[in-house]
């Protein structure tokens, strides 16, 4: 028979990992991002090329596919990621550059990284208070991205602006998605490694970043 007692101990047990988890998480996310930002500022003032972005999210993804998984539970973890992350940050300022160059660019990247901002930080409130379970999430969301790999390969032939803002509207709504899904496994105790959950939340961040300058860009572009 099942003692009720040690069922109390496991679960305050699991409630106690998974806020560890989430603090370092948290604690990890604002590091990088920070990060991020340096990088990208210094790349602003070196006025880096635009293929500087291409090249450098192709080397993060490289690092964070076959090299982060095998660092995470280590200490050299955080260096990967930290180097994964400032790459990226460091070739978003070279898009940055080309916004910012811009009449309306300076509001246009402000507007973004409210938006972005606010994004996270309700989505990620709700998923905390709310206690949900978004894991169902998980198949509309791979369904979604395959749809929007197609999209934007189809697009590299097309060049429409209409399907380019189609594009990056939908990329926000599965990266907010996909924050919503991570926050809560962490949240559950079903993410324990604080690296990789940092890791997939600082890629949503960007992401969702990214199609917000699009899509302001484009609008902005119509005016």
């Amino acid at each position: 028979m099942a003692n009720p007692g040690i069922s109390v101990v496991r679960d305050a047990q699991g409630a106690i990992s998974a806020n560890k988890v989430l603090k370092n998480t948290y604690l990890l996310l604002s590091a990088t991002l920070g990060f991020s930002a340096l990088t990208a500022m210094l790349s602003i003032a070196l006025a880096m090329p635009a293929w500087t972005y291409l090249a450098s999210v192709i080397v993060a993804m490289v690092l964070g596919i076959f090299v982060l998984p095998r660092t995470a539970n280590s200490a050299s973890g955080i260096g990967v990621i930290f180097l994964v992350t400032g790459l990226l940050g460091f070739g978003l300022g070279a898009i940055l550059t080309q916004y910012l160059a811009l009449p309306n660019g300076p509001q246009t990247v402000g507007l973004a990284f409210g938006g972005t901002a606010t994004i996270f930080l309700g989505l990620s409130g709700y998923a905390l208070t709310s206690k949900r379970d978004f894991s169902f999430m998980g198949g509309f969301i791979f369904a979604g991205m395959m749809v929007v790999m197609i999209a934007i390969i189809a697009n590299l032939f097309l060049q429409m602006p209409a399907l380019s803002l189609a594009i990056s509207s939908a990329i926000i709504l599965l990266m907010s998605g996909f924050i919503l899904f991570d926050t809560g496994r962490i949240a559950r105790g079903e993410e324990t490694n604080y690296i990789m959950a940092t890791y997939g939340i600082y890629l949503s961040i960007f992401n969702i970043f990214i199609s917000l300058l699009q899509i302001l860009g484009i609008m902005g572009g119509d005016d």
